[in-house]
């Protein structure tokens, strides 16, 4: 832990002199991105527009990884299935995200419901290869000694498959909650009229580079609170079976 703090010390740093150095407002240093983001949140919109993206995040976050979760269970499980979605998985994975954002918008209109579904469709592949994987990796061995004491199928669910499938779904939803937030800024920027997204466009077009920093770097905030709050202890907690 001592050692990431010292690395994000030095990374300031070096930015701070790099600002200096540069003597640019269109590279401002910490210290200026840092009284931004206090002026936006004390004095600004910021909090309002970071509640509105967060929302938008949260939901489509848990659309994505439970239609993902259980297609790539399925896939893992069934290889009949497997042989007939994958190509579909392939080409999805690889249509750029700009392009289903813009055809979501033309087929539903800019409504928050496009948004949703947008945001789904470019993450929904990425979870089901993952959990595909892990699915193909679950041991026969313990699903047998499950049969033999007669665990039931909740029971098996519950502490057989589920903690084996762990590391693959905090893979996916780790790799799903940078993926989603970063889709989520680009379909607020193409066609909403509020979030975080919204504001970046705004201040864009007045090259108000300090205020773009400043949402960015409220937004990163967010993230690593949920991943030392939340994604750290889960995973702590899913690997304990192994010891």
């Amino acid at each position: 832990m001592w050692q990431g703090i010292a690395s994000v010390l030095l990374f300031l740093c070096l930015w701070q002199v790099g600002s200096g150095w540069a003597e640019s407002r269109l590279f401002p240093g910490p210290l200026t991105v840092f009284r931004s983001l206090m002026r936006e949140a004390l004095h600004g919109p910021l909090i309002d527009h970071l509640s509105i993206t967060l929302a938008r995040v949260s939901i489509s976050f848990i659309i994505a990884m439970a239609i993902g979760t259980v297609l790539g269970v399925a896939l893992g499980r069934l290889p009949w299935l497997d042989r007939w979605i994958n190509p579909w998985l392939v080409i999805l994975l690889n249509v750029p995200a700009l392009v289903v954002i813009i055809l979501t918008y033309v087929w539903l209109g800019l409504v928050e419901t496009a948004l949703l579904v947008a945001v789904a469709v470019n993450k929904v592949p990425n979870v089901a290869v993952t959990l595909r994987e892990g699915a193909r990796a679950l041991e026969r061995d313990y699903a047998e000694v499950a049969q033999i004491y007669r665990f039931g199928p909740w029971r098996t669910l519950r502490e057989v498959i589920i903690p084996q499938l762990a590391p693959y779904l905090l893979a996916a939803a780790r790799n799903g909650l940078a993926l989603i937030w970063k889709i989520v800024l680009v379909v607020e920027l193409l066609g909403r009229s509020n979030g975080v997204g919204f504001q970046l466009q705004s201040y864009f077009q007045l090259f108000d580079v300090p205020r773009v920093m400043a949402y960015a770097a409220a937004f990163v905030l967010c993230v690593l609170i949920i991943e030392v709050v939340l994604f750290a202890p889960l995973e702590r907690r899913a690997g304990r079976w192994r010891r």
